[in-house]
């Protein structure tokens, strides 16, 4: 199967934070503690060794095995939750929204990751046990985010009202959904397996976090992934001091803020700001409820409630009751690395981007700093849009390149008229040269005179290149459109594929060989966006 790469920071979809965190930019190092390369998880083994407890381990494995008590899984997954209880085990994380059926490939491409990295550190330190593990984000209340997925340019949406933490909600309205795929995939024996898949999820599950476990453990058993579920009282029960520091000491806001007011003085990198904390950065979950916490007026409240506390009753509910209290994006990672005994979190750019503002933040509440890896990207080709690509001598940089830009450049290369200005441009600069040197001997006035002039012809080659390109196009047509139908198939809406295509579309074409693939070619340490042939 031909395979290629191109880097992150060519294929141009990518933040300058994310390639200059790659390229390991010195000015960046101070926002994550180890780079993940395979010989530094040496340290962070050992430094997550210390500070993991017996009793922590013991909690976590307890509520895993309750989790799954209905779920049929793998041997070797349930190997894998069994290790989670020794001291020499640890977890590789990913995390992702209960996206309907997936939602887009990326899904795959982070749970793939997870798992290979998991096999690449047992291959290199055989004493340790690596457990890949997907965070199911059960306690966001986004639905409309998550509740449609993309197939072949037509949006198949679930349609309803919802509220509070999106895996209590229940799978009502989602036999609509299955009657629109039963017509739109067809009847094939690849289209019956999703059909199948689909109504054992979400029409044989009563809640979307369970129906979501279902799907991910019938694409991931046989690697042995471990699902987790974090909405969970015993393992909330952990977490207390730390939500208790949050309550009365506002320290995640405290400390963020200072991190963010360092990443804003690096202006001339223009790294963006991905979340801002607030003074407390938790929501109360309740039946069909998920709303902030916030204190005003000396008292805690709940937003858009009736419901409020003192400093000592909000203290005896969090006692009674810690399930109800959710972290948001600041502390959510937070709540992660305080349950397992992680090592790394294999993210995307934006989830990176709000990891390196909350370093500091770990450090001060005194809980290790996990490595951040990109997970992988993929595009894939099939084997004829691959040969199109090369009929039409459309290199992997041209095909990742913006649409206005890739079709200028290709009519430029297939045209037989030079329409390049550059030369000109270059020419008349030197002209100017010389006339701001005349101006400047003569009379400094003319100065101004001379910009001018040098503005307004700059600008009339500008526009005869832009009207000539566009008569080229014009002249041909037919080979720019067919380039541009490629890049629309490999490109949708003009962005990458896995943010945008359902895993649907090539399990139709490759069936149960479509995760078998990706785990064979997807190199997680490899920091290169990969292109692969199918």
């Amino acid at each position: 199967m031909p395979i290629d790469t191109i880097s992150f920071k060519k294929a141009g979809y990518f933040s300058s934070l994310i390639c200059d965190y790659l390229a390991e930019t010195p000015e960046l190092k101070t926002f994550y503690n180890r780079f993940p390369s395979i010989n530094n998880f040496r340290d962070q083994i050992q430094e997550k060794k210390n500070a993991i407890e017996a009793q922590t381990r013991s909690i976590l494995v307890n509520a895993l095995k309750k989790q799954y008590l209905n779920t049929d899984t793998s041997e070797l997954t349930i190997q894998n939750i069994e290790l989670l209880e020794k001291e020499n085990a640890f977890t590789i994380t990913t995390g992702h929204q209960l996206n309907l059926f997936t939602g887009p490939l990326y899904f795959l491409y982070k749970i793939v990751s997870a798992l290979n990295l998991s096999k690449e550190l047992k291959e290199k330190y055989s004493n340790y046990h690596f457990i890949p593990v997907y965070w199911m984000a059960t306690e966001d209340h986004d639905f409309d985010e998550i509740n449609y997925f993309n197939f072949k340019g037509k949006k198949i949406q679930w349609n309803r009202s919802a509220k509070g933490a999106v895996g209590e909600l229940s799978n009502e309205g989602l036999e609509d959904v299955f009657m629109v795929l039963e017509s739109e995939f067809g009847k094939s024996k690849n289209a019956n397996d999703l059909k199948v898949l689909f109504k054992k999820a979400y029409l044989n599950h009563s809640n979307l976090a369970d129906a979501t476990r279902f799907l991910a453990n019938e694409l991931f058993k046989e690697y042995g992934l471990v699902i987790i579920d974090a909405n969970d009282v015993e393992l909330k029960r952990l977490f207390i001091p730390f939500v208790k520091d949050e309550l009365l000491n506002n320290t995640a806001f405290n400390e963020v803020s200072k991190t963010n007011e360092q990443i804003s003085e690096l202006a001339k990198e223009q790294y963006q700001i991905q979340v801002n904390p607030r003074e407390i950065n938790l929501f109360y979950l309740a039946e069909n409820l998920r709303e902030r916490i916030v204190f005003e007026e000396n008292s805690f409240k709940v937003l858009n409630t009736d419901i409020n506390w003192s400093l000592n009753e909000i203290q005896e509910e969090l006692s009674k009751h810690p399930e109800r209290f959710s972290p948001n994006v600041i502390m959510r990672p937070l709540y992660q690395e305080v349950i397992l005994p992680n090592l790394c979190y294999i993210g995307g750019g934006g989830e990176l981007a709000y990891w390196f503002q909350l370093k500091a933040y770990f450090e001060k509440v005194e809980v290790p700093f996990p490595m951040l890896l990109l997970r992988n990207s993929v595009l894939i080709k099939t084997e004829s849009q691959s040969k199109k690509l090369h009929k039409l001598k459309i290199s992997n940089e041209d095909i990742f390149l913006k649409r206005n830009a890739f079709i200028n450049k290709k009519v430029r290369e297939i045209s037989n008229i030079n329409i390049d200005f550059s030369e000109q441009k270059a020419h008349l600069q030197k002209q100017f040269e010389n006339l701001y040197s005349l101006a400047e001997q003569t009379d400094k006035s003319f100065l101004g005179a001379v910009k001018a002039q040098e503005a307004k012809q700059t600008n009339g080659l500008n526009r005869l290149e832009k009207r000539l390109l566009k008569a080229q196009k014009k002249a041909l047509s037919d080979q720019v459109s067919r380039m541009t139908e490629l890049q629309n198939q490999l490109f949708p809406n003009g962005s990458l594929q896995e943010r945008n295509t359902n895993f649907t579309e090539f399990y139709l074409e490759y069936g149960e060989q479509l995760i078998p693939q990706l785990i064979a070619h997807l190199k997680p340490l490899q920091g290169e966006f990969l292109i692969l042939t199918m």
